[in-house]
């Protein structure tokens, strides 16, 4: 049973793995304090990301790594099947509910930077729809010299005409905002205009600004995020902004904010300060009369919304409320007032018990969806990492669940909501089906369906399958497998993991996988390890700190499965993961290199006795561990594989790639690793872009001739 193992998971030993070898790396720290890893790293100029030494580097390695790529003969190839499907206008438009219309973010060959418009939901529903352009990213960019990259828009309900406009230079996640007037179509004269930096912002009014931010020395986190909340007066600097609420500068986490929950006609219901004090803990604050007053919540809870008087959440930890544990993962409904920890005395108690808790799901499902309405809530989960849809009605003493028909065995997913029309749009997909896109309105168990995505490429010759394999201490690890209908013998296989920060990977519809990797005969395989969100809070909490091996464990018991049902061979098989999935990839290489014949690692995390001392690290110690900390940096040593990299291992040729924007997982990770690879004299690629930042999304074209090294590579070592 899944309860019971993951009871056993916390209690389990580390022991000394299989993989280890007697022989200490030659580049072992001595001592694992930080001046101990320091003195031992003697890489360490590859982390000044502008520095001579680094972009020297940067510099060979690319024009090696693009002579390998970008000369390989099925290149070009790659590319254009990957910029047709990547700039297709037979594309969804991703709608978003703005104002009395829809708006839209679109990319294209054309406009390769985007514009930001907005039609009519008429005119969306119809098969000729009439955009009209709110923002030019390309000419902006032109105008201004500057390369932006649009990372969204927040308007002000409910008329949503005056907007904060979020613009990244090359697509750091630092972005400057600047306020633009819908109705007019330019920025606001004398505006809201904050500079560049991770900002935290709500709107309060129409002429006040909730802020979090870089309010000078000593207003930052050591991971480089707000701790301060001030209000924002229409005319004020950041200067003369009036504090509210203070965390402090120790916080751990990605920095306090602010959020104002408003009923569909968009008055205020409440205004709440989430305080981090590591990665996944947190402590929550109503502010009430002016003041600051903290609510009795778990420390590890996710918020949706406020629902007339009642705040509606989810526990990542068990709650105890009203005489009852509740086990962690649930959705509660409870009256802002009953969670007041006044000092006073104890707080209000709900008389309405039985309406508090919403739902609790099985063993094998996860929520992972919820939009609040007004006497509804529509909630999507995973069942065994396959999508489901409810409507949870409100009644007295209960809430109703309703059952929303939606496509068998596909990922289901919510999109933007319309508080005041009762709406939001649901999309689902396989991999095997292209997405769709519908609508569920008030009342409705039927999505109306809006848009169907055409296939990229064809999908009749493969079928997509579930197992398990058997980790190191019994659990059982879901897979997918998408392979030909009609395999005859181990083919060449890409296995994809991520297994961090409760991140669920349920089935998607990656069109240029399907294009260059299923269409030549290749085998795609998503692992549902522990780490991820798919079996709820437990599923991610199994794998944290000195747990951490458990989801490297799981990530090899696929690898195993795979070749004990014949799908692949540790010949034909390769592993792709980017950010925290760059630690599990890196980690795979060095510990199981017997497994694997490719690794493409993407924007990752490599050196992990010095994260967190690399921004944003430090804000990713809830997940890791603290490498300050001896006896965590114990742990952590054990499988950091830029420590662990050693001579006569016989790994295979692997693809390290990164981006110099990269603000959120810093680039030395990449470097060093491909650095100290070169010092052992093992074959490697490594290739750094120099736009795009983490998300890759500065230009659908460069994302296309990223696709197409990705797959040369990955051909070149498993198919060739």
């Amino acid at each position: 049973m899944m309860k019971s193992l993951m009871m056993g998971v916390a209690v389990v030993a580390i022991a000394a793995p299989a993989y280890a070898q007697s022989q200490t790396p030659p580049h072992f720290p001595a001592d694992l304090t930080p001046a101990g890893v320091r003195a031992a790293d003697d890489h360490l100029a590859l982390e000044e990301v502008n520095g001579t030494e680094a972009m020297a580097f940067v510099a060979a390695s690319n024009e090696r790594a693009l002579a390998s790529l970008t000369n390989d003969p099925r290149y070009e190839t790659f590319r254009a099947e990957a910029e047709a499907i990547l700039t297709a206008t037979d594309r969804i438009p991703t709608p978003s509910f703005l104002g009395d219309g829809i708006g839209n973010f679109w990319q294209d060959a054309t406009n390769p930077k985007g514009v930001w418009r907005r039609t009519t939901l008429e005119s969306y529903r119809s098969a000729d729809t009439q955009w009209e352009t709110l923002l030019d990213i390309d000419a902006l960019s032109r105008a201004e010299g500057k390369d932006w990259v649009f990372k969204g828009a927040s308007c002000l309900a409910p008329d949503e005409t005056r907007c904060l406009i979020n613009l990244s230079d090359g697509g750091k996640d630092a972005v400057v905002v600047r306020e633009f007037d819908t109705t007019t179509k330019t920025f606001v004269d004398g505006g809201f205009v904050l500079p560049e930096g991770k900002h935290r912002i709500s709107w309060l009014d129409r002429d006040t600004l909730l802020v979090a931010t870089d309010f000078g020395p000593g207003t930052l986190t050591e991971s480089g995020y707000p701790f301060i909340v001030k209000s924002l007066k229409r005319g004020q600097t950041l200067a003369q902004a009036t504090e509210i609420y203070r965390g402090e500068q120790g916080d751990g986490g990605y920095g306090v904010s602010a959020s104002v929950f408003r009923n569909g006609a968009g008055a205020m219901q409440a205004v709440v300060f989430n305080r981090p004090l590591d990665t996944f803990r947190s402590e929550t604050w109503l502010w009430k009369d002016g003041a600051p007053l903290k609510l009795r919540l778990p420390e590890r809870v996710s918020l949706y919304g406020v629902q007339g008087d009642r705040l509606i959440f989810s526990n990542d930890e068990a709650f105890r409320w009203q005489d009852e544990t509740v086990a962690p993962g649930a959705l509660f409904s409870i009256p802002l007032r009953s969670l007041e920890d006044r000092p006073s005395g104890p707080a209000a108690v709900s008389a309405d018990h039985l309406q508090n808790v919403v739902f609790r799901p099985t063993e094998r499902q996860s929520l992972q969806d919820v939009a609040v309405f007004e006497d509804q809530l529509v909630v999507g989960i995973t069942d065994n990492v396959v999508g489901k849809l409810l409507r949870l009605t409100h009644r007295t003493y209960a809430w109703d669940a309703t059952e929303i028909t939606v496509p068998a065995n596909q990922a289901v997913s919510l999109g933007d909501t319309s508080r005041g029309s009762g709406r939001v749009f649901v999309s689902s997909q396989g991999f095997l089906a292209p997405p769709t896109l519908s609508l569920l309105s008030p009342g409705n168990t039927v999505l109306t369906e809006l848009r169907q995505a055409p296939a990229k490429f064809d999908a009749s010759t493969h079928v997509t399958e579930q197992f398990e394999a058997t980790s190191s201490d019994g659990t059982k690890i879901p897979y997918f497998v998408t392979r030909p209908r009609n395999q005859n013998g181990p083919a060449p296989t890409i296995l994809f993991g991520y297994g961090g920060f409760q991140v669920s990977f349920p089935p998607a519809y990656k069109p240029e996988m399907g294009k260059l990797w299923l269409e030549n005969g290749g085998v795609f395989v998503q692992a549902n390890i522990r780490g991820g969100g798919e079996f709820g809070p437990q599923w991610h909490q199994a794998v944290l700190n000195e747990n951490r091996q458990l989801a490297f464990d799981d990530f090899a018991a696929v690898a195993r499965d795979l070749e004990a049902r014949g799908i692949t061979t540790p010949r034909r098989l390769g592993i792709y993961g980017r950010s925290n999935g760059g630690v599990l990839t890196s980690v795979s290489i060095t510990q199981h290199p017997e497994l694997f014949n490719a690794a493409v690692i993407e924007s990752p995390l490599i050196d992990m006795l010095r994260y967190h001392e690399l921004p944003a690290g430090a804000s990713w110690i809830g997940e890791y561990g603290d490498p300050r900390i001896p006896e965590e940096a114990a742990w952590i040593a054990r499988y950091s594989a830029y420590q662990q990299l050693r001579p006569g291992a016989h790994y295979p040729r692997v693809y390290i790639t990164t981006n110099t924007r990269d603000d959120r997982v810093h680039p030395g990770h990449a470097r060093k690793f491909a650095a100290r690879l070169g010092d052992l004299g093992y074959d490697h690629l490594y290739y750094e872009e120099t736009a795009g930042g983490h998300s890759n999304d500065a230009d659908p074209v460069a994302n296309a001739r990223r696709w197409a090294r990705h797959y040369v590579y990955l051909a070149q070592q498993l198919m060739d």
